[in-house]
């Protein structure tokens, strides 16, 4: 395995939440882990969606869902799910941390800005 393989299972994630939305002090719906560097970006169906911004800025194709309860993986390059190995730990965010998230950050009207 080298570091061009798009799953390196031994890479831990990037944080909790979406590193983009955190430093803009934004907010998601959901989470994406990248499943070759780590990276936590934000689902398709969030404002600024930049999970899909990582894989074309990058090229790494593959994220693993970074929601409780949730293992399966998505290939961008294909368009096509599937599963894949156990990444290293934590498998999602914080049982604590709310989706939409983070805390506080979320609009009330947050339902009106998914992209569908």
């Amino acid at each position: 395995m080298t570091s061009d393989d798009p799953i390196q299972p031994s890479v831990p994630p990037s944080g909790t939440g979406c590193a983009e939305c955190l430093e803009a002090g934004g907010w998601w719906f959901h989470l994406r882990r990248c499943a070759q560097c780590g990276h936590i970006g934000c689902c398709d169906s969030s404002p600024a969606q930049h999970a899909t911004a990582h894989w074309k800025a990058t090229g790494h194709p593959i994220i693993q869902s970074f929601e409780p309860g949730e293992d399966w993986f998505w290939d961008f390059s294909s368009e096509e799910a599937g599963g894949g190995p156990r990444l290293a730990p934590p498998d999602s965010h914080p049982l604590d941390q709310p989706a939409p998230g983070p805390a506080g950050a979320v609009p009330e009207d947050w339902r009106q800005h998914l992209h569908r």
